[in-house]
């Protein structure tokens, strides 16, 4: 059966995909296991899904589907708990709700569920497919033909070395402490990787709190774990946009949006925004 692409769907305009709207894909094969996908974006900006592994599924790779890009990536545990496989080193490390993973290019990865529920995943990814960093560029890398699930070469080393083992580990197990705190108006954003290519953060918005009104230089993705958030979109046709629970925001580069919590509980997302979350800084002009 011919391998069918991941959809790409884009976002022109401020819109809301509501909790189990988004476009379904199949990923995978025989060799490298089946993964369901809910494919959120797919711009020429950032990629964005959540994914699905059922109790004692995994993926791995095949020479159909291999899994080696050139791309940052996050994984979100949004439920479930996560073992997160650097086959190529052996690393293994895991991740729990609430927690990331994340990897830059060149990184082989694999995932296993090895729990009693499932595991659902929010995947961040840029450069986007459409900039032909997924499957296109993994048929170009040298295929791995014996992957590693555990790194042989720690033995002996640990933890007397630990911090030159932490050092040369591909996979970065990110937890809610290690976020890097900044205060926009009244939501508190907790960064989980900022690079060239993507920001990616947990942001958290007390009732009656509302962030700043501004533009992302990039693509953004926002996803809510819990409570309610309202976007506001003074300059668009359409101007308010209701949040829930399980919902996805999206906003095409360029567009000013705030976010306000009308509520009476907290709310929390997970943001993306790909190439960077704030425009560049204009020079100062000439005295």
């Amino acid at each position: 059966m011919a391998r069918r692409p991941t959809p790409r769907p884009d976002v022109t305009a401020p819109a809301v995909i509501r909790a189990g709207e988004a476009v379904e894909h199949r990923w995978g094969d025989a060799i490298s296991g089946m993964v369901g996908d809910e494919v959120l974006l797919s711009s020429a900006r950032l990629h964005a899904l959540i994914f699905t592994l059922a109790p004692g599924a995994r993926f791995g790779h095949s020479p159909e589907n291999r899994t080696v890009f050139r791309a940052d990536e996050v994984y979100l545990v949004l439920e479930g708990s996560l073992l997160a496989i650097d086959p190529e080193l052996g690393q293994v490390v895991r991740a729990d709700a609430g927690e990331c993973v994340f990897f830059r290019r060149d990184t082989w990865h694999h995932g296993f569920n090895d729990g009693t529920t499932a595991v659902r995943i929010l995947e961040l990814f840029a450069p986007p497919p459409a900039a032909g960093a997924s499957s296109e560029y993994a048929r170009t890398r040298p295929y791995l033909e014996t992957p590693l699930h555990a790194d042989d070469t720690v033995l002996g080393r640990w933890p007397m070395e630990r911090a030159a083992i932490e050092s040369d580990a591909r996979l970065r197990l990110i937890r809610p402490a290690d976020h890097l705190l900044r205060l926009e108006g009244d939501l508190v954003v907790g960064l989980v990787a900022a690079t060239e290519h993507l920001t990616a953060a947990v942001a958290d918005l007390r009732p009656g709190g509302s962030g700043p009104l501004r533009a992302f230089d990039g693509d953004v993705c926002l996803h809510v774990t819990a409570g309610t958030v309202h976007g506001h979109v003074p300059d668009g046709e359409r101007t308010w946009f209701s949040i829930r629970t399980g919902d996805t925001f999206l906003v095409p580069t360029g567009v000013a949006f705030q976010l306000v919590n009308q509520g009476s509980e907290p709310a929390r997302m997970a943001i993306g925004a790909a190439p960077a979350w704030l425009p560049p800084v204009k020079p100062a002009a000439p005295a």
